[in-house]
């Protein structure tokens, strides 16, 4: 399982890195990708859509089950990876880079602070 020290993770198996004051970027992890297998199919928000931590606001389907994306941080989408919904399987290949999901305007950062680091994400997937 891959982590990467300068993402926040969740209970979820999503993870989210703070690109600078204003704006985040949101996937799923290394570990979920591999428990769903081959991702055949994702669904992504439209840019300008309001986002609220903890709500679903996508979809990923794969050969073995369907996932709701659940976002850690509230905000605005400024951006969805678009390019994933005609080669949803660049999750499995790359979740950390070109399988990343949406980026967000943060609407507020406080919960980044309840967020797990990779040590504590570590721990809760083994």
């Amino acid at each position: 399982m891959e982590l990467r020290d300068n993402l926040k993770y969740t209970r979820s198996d999503e993870w989210v890195r703070r690109d600078d004051e204003e704006t985040a970027t949101i996937g799923i992890t290394d570990y979920a990708q591999g428990e769903l297998g081959e991702i055949v199919f994702i669904e992504l928000p439209a840019v300008g859509e309001s986002i609220a931590p903890g709500v679903a606001f996508g979809v990923v389907e794969s050969v073995k089950a369907v996932a709701e994306i659940t976002s850690p941080i509230g905000g605005e989408v400024i951006e969805a990876n678009t390019p994933l919904t005609d080669n949803p399987a660049t999750v499995n290949d790359s979740p950390f880079d070109e399988g990343w999901m949406i980026k967000i305007k943060i609407a507020d950062a406080a919960p980044f602070d309840e967020l797990m680091d990779a040590e504590a994400y570590r721990e809760y997937r083994s």
